[in-house]
């Protein structure tokens, strides 16, 4: 069996995948579950110590209903900023199928992805509607810059799908170790809604972060010494300024529900806690940047000045220790 053929069956159980596992925003989640509206006084909302703010001490500290509102502009605003981001990914997946031959496995794929993305959108954003939180999602640059990102589909493909490991990866990771720790602050649990929402996301970005994974894999090992010796150096810059999207709340927290920006500043990334963290967000695309042969005595020292050096993961998800 030929590389493109391994590659092409790969693809082939991805798509499958898409059709018998697939979920619709408006199908799968029952918005009007009594259980899932949003109160003001509901202790659910209340960050985990799984996120990077909840488990601050200024945020600890705060009275039961600061935490919550605090609690409800946080998650409403991670939800607006994936939005945007999966916006760009659609957009640009659709300038990528564009230039596919007939018969490409991938063109099914992608349209699959696409799809799938749609629907999330459409599950953050009524999230969004019903937390009433007016929230801005990503940056002011990153939303000027959206439009535009799309066209690196067509043109720099590799970086193109290097950026949507740089935007699906944190927050995949993210939702994990929040999924995982379960009962929420203080075992309160979860919302459910915020619950169902995350696990229908992570379910279906396994998907999408596999196929990214596979794109370079077959693509990377041919792109000629230059260009790879270029893309090692592009891979961690690019990783650290849309991970910085995704995760870094802007000024907007300080305005709107008073969080210091001391506090952001420490929590992303400037405390040893959060530097940790930061590290941690990257370990899949460590251990992938290490298979490809993009960890040279250039790119390392490049890694390791954004500060997301450290060891890659064993295997794909692989918990923190």
């Amino acid at each position: 069996m030929t590389a493109i053929q391994s590659y092409d069956e790969k693809l082939l159980t991805l798509s499958e995948g898409s059709v018998h596992q697939h979920f619709d925003a408006f199908t799968d989640i029952d918005w009007h579950d009594p259980d899932f509206e949003v109160r003001r006084d509901d202790p659910r909302w209340v960050l985990p110590e799984a996120d990077a703010l909840g488990r601050h001490p200024w945020y600890r500290a705060l009275p039961l209903e600061r935490q919550i509102e605090i609690g409800i502009w946080r998650q409403a605003n991670v939800a607006k900023v994936g939005l945007q981001f999966e916006n760009v990914l659609i957009r640009g997946l659709m300038e990528y199928v564009m230039t596919l031959p007939n018969g490409s496995a991938e063109f099914r794929y992608c349209t699959h992805e696409a799809t799938e993305e749609t629907h999330h959108t459409q599950m953050f954003q009524e999230f969004v509607n019903r937390t009433g939180a007016d929230v801005p999602g990503g940056p002011r640059y990153f939303r000027a810059l959206a439009p535009f990102l799309p066209l690196a589909a067509r043109v720099l493909p590799n970086i193109f799908f290097i950026g949507v490991l740089a935007g699906e990866e944190p927050i995949d990771h993210a939702q994990k170790s929040i999924l995982r720790a379960g009962d929420g602050a203080e075992g309160r649990g979860m919302h459910p809604m915020l619950q169902r929402i995350m696990q229908i996301h992570v379910a279906e970005e396994a998907r999408h972060i596999s196929f990214a994974h596979e794109y370079l894999r077959q693509r990377v090992p041919f792109a000629g010494r230059v260009r790879r010796g270029m893309l090692s150096v592009a891979f961690p810059v690019i990783m650290r300024v849309l991970g910085d999207v995704i995760m870094v709340p802007g000024k907007e927290m300080t305005r709107d529900v008073g969080v210091p920006k001391k506090v952001l500043d420490e929590v992303f990334w400037e405390s040893p806690e959060g530097e940790e963290m930061l590290r941690e967000l990257f370990s899949d695309v460590r251990m992938l940047a290490e298979e490809l042969g993009l960890m040279n005595p250039v790119s390392r020292r490049v890694w390791k000045a954004l500060r997301i050096d450290g060891r890659p993961s064993r295997y794909r998800s692989q918990p923190a220790a």
